[in-house]
C-alpha cells in the first residue's frame, strides 16, 4: 500500500530542478578545458559595430579574389542568420606552437622553405570541429536533466563559414585584436587557433579585455609586403598568406622578392609581437611538425610529384592548395634564392608543364642569372634581417 508521504516523496524526487545558467556557464568552460581548449568566453551574437567596417573593406577590394567574402555579404556579422535562435557564442582558444618553431633558422637560411607554423602538423579544422561538438553535446546532456524548456540547439565553426570569429574572440574575453588584424592574449601571444559553438542558451556573457597594443607598430613595419595598410587592416591583396594559399592564378611580380623562401604563408607579424613572448607552447599531438615539412630544402620540395604531394600532405592544410600553386610558391622561392646551378637546371625541366607555371619559371631563371652576373650572395631585406635579431635574441626558445 502506497502511503501519502512516500507519494509526495516520489513526486519531489523526480521533478526536475530549474537550470542554473550561471552554473552551467562555470561547467562549460571548465568542459572546454578537459577538452584541450586553453580558454573558453562567451558573448552575445550583436557584431553591428563590424558591419561598417567590414563593408569598407570588401568596397576597397582588400579581399582580392577571395568572392565568398563578399558573396555572403553581412551574414558574416550576423550569428543568428547561420543558426537562427542562436543567443550566445562560445568562442574557444587552442594553442598550436610546436617546440622548436625554428623561425630564425628556416627564414634565414635561403635554400628552405618556410612554412607556416599552424600548417606543419595535422588540419586543425576536423580537431577543433570535433571537440566543439563534444562540448555541445555534454551541454545538451546536462539540460536534458535540468528544467529546461525548448530544444536546445548549437553548430560549431573552425574558420570555415562566414563568420567573424576575431571579433567575437574580443568580445568573448579572449583577447583583443591587434594591430595585425589577431587576436591577442597576454598569457598566450596570438599562436593559437580560434573556434566557436553557436547556441540558443542565454548564458551569462564574458567581460572584453582591454586593448594593449599602445603605440607598438612592429607588426606593420615588419610585413615584407606592406600588407597592413593601416592599424587592424589588411589589403589580402598584398599579404604572403593570401598569395601563396588563396590566391589561384599568377602572383604579381613586384611581390615576389618580398617573399623570400615563405612558401605556405607567412607569420612575421606574429614572430615580432612583443606579446609572443608569453606564448605557450601545444601540447597537441596532431600540431607537431611532419618532418618532411620542418625546415624543408627548397630542391627537395620542388622535385616531389604529384602523388607524392597527395601523400605527404594528407590530413594537412597544405593539400587544399594543391600540387600546382605549391610548384608555383616554391618558384618564387628558388627565384629568391642565391645562385645555384642546380637551381636554373630544375625550373629548366619543370617548363612546359603549365602555362602559369612557366611565367613564374622564367621570373626565377632571370632573377638566378642576375644574382649570378651581379655576385649577389646575400638576397634579405633589412625588414628579415630585423627579424632575424630579434627572434635569436628574445625568443631563443622558438629561434
Amino acid at each position: 500500500m502506497l502511503h501519502c508521504g512516500s507519494l509526495q516523496h516520489e513526486l519531489i524526487s523526480t521533478m526536475a530542478t530549474p537550470l542554473d545558467l550561471h552554473l552551467l556557464t562555470t561547467n562549460i568552460k571548465q568542459w572546454g578545458l578537459s577538452l584541450g581548449f586553453q580558454q573558453v568566453g562567451i558573448c552575445d551574437t550583436d557584431l553591428s559595430v563590424e558591419e561598417p567596417k567590414f563593408q569598407e573593406w570588401l568596397d576597397k577590394q582588400y579581399h582580392g579574389e577571395m568572392a565568398w567574402m563578399e558573396r555572403h555579404g553581412m551574414m558574416r556579422t550576423r550569428p543568428n542568420e547561420l543558426l537562427p535562435g542562436t543567443l550566445r557564442v562560445i568562442s574557444v582558444r587552442m594553442n598550436y606552437l610546436p617546440a622548436k618553431a625554428s623561425f630564425a633558422s628556416t627564414l634565414n637560411d635561403p635554400e628552405l622553405g618556410y612554412v607556416s607554423r599552424y600548417a606543419l602538423g595535422r588540419d586543425y579544422h576536423k580537431l577543433l570541429r570535433q571537440r566543439l561538438k563534444k562540448l555541445g553535446e555534454q551541454i545538451q546532456d546536462y539540460c536534458h536533466d535540468f528544467e529546461y524548456q525548448g530544444t536546445l540547439n548549437f553548430r560549431p565553426f573552425v574558420d570555415s563559414a562566414p563568420i567573424m570569429e576575431r571579433p567575437l574572440a574580443a568580445k568573448a574575453g579572449l583577447g583583443w585584436v591587434g594591430k595585425h588584424s589577431l587576436i591577442l592574449n597576454k598569457e598566450s601571444g596570438s599562436w593559437f587557433f580560434l573556434g566557436e559553438l553557436l547556441i540558443n542558451l542565454p548564458l551569462p556573457v564574458d567581460t572584453p579585455q582591454e586593448e594593449c597594443c599602445g603605440r607598438c607598430v612592429a607588426c606593420m613595419t615588419t610585413c615584407p609586403t606592406g600588407a597592413i595598410v593601416r592599424p587592424y587592416v589588411i589589403d589580402a591583396r598584398r599579404c604572403i598568406s593570401y598569395l601563396t594559399i588563396e590566391l589561384e592564378g599568377v602572383i604579381p611580380e613586384e611581390l615576389r622578392p618580398l617573399m623570400g623562401n615563405r612558401i605556405y604563408g607567412c607569420d612575421d607579424c606574429q614572430i615580432i609581437c612583443p606579446w609572443n613572448r608569453f606564448s605557450q607552447l601545444t601540447d597537441e599531438n596532431d600540431f607537431s611538425p611532419r618532418a618532411t615539412l620542418h625546415t624543408p630544402k627548397l630542391l627537395d620540395l620542388f622535385n616531389w610529384s604529384e602523388e607524392k604531394f597527395l601523400r605527404i600532405t594528407e590530413g594537412s592544410a597544405i593539400r587544399r592548395i594543391g600540387h600546382l600553386r605549391w610548384l608555383r610558391n616554391i618558384i618564387v622561392a628558388l627565384g629568391n634564392a642565391p645562385y645555384q646551378d642546380d637551381i636554373v637546371l630544375s625550373l629548366q625541366r619543370k617548363l612546359g608543364l603549365n602555362t602559369m607555371l612557366d611565367e613564374h619559371i622564367h621570373w626565377a631563371i632571370e632573377q638566378q642569372m642576375t644574382r649570378r652576373d651581379a655576385n649577389i650572395v646575400n638576397v634579405q631585406t633589412s625588414q628579415q634581417k630585423r627579424l632575424i635579431r630579434t627572434v635569436i635574441k628574445g625568443l631563443p626558445r622558438d629561434a
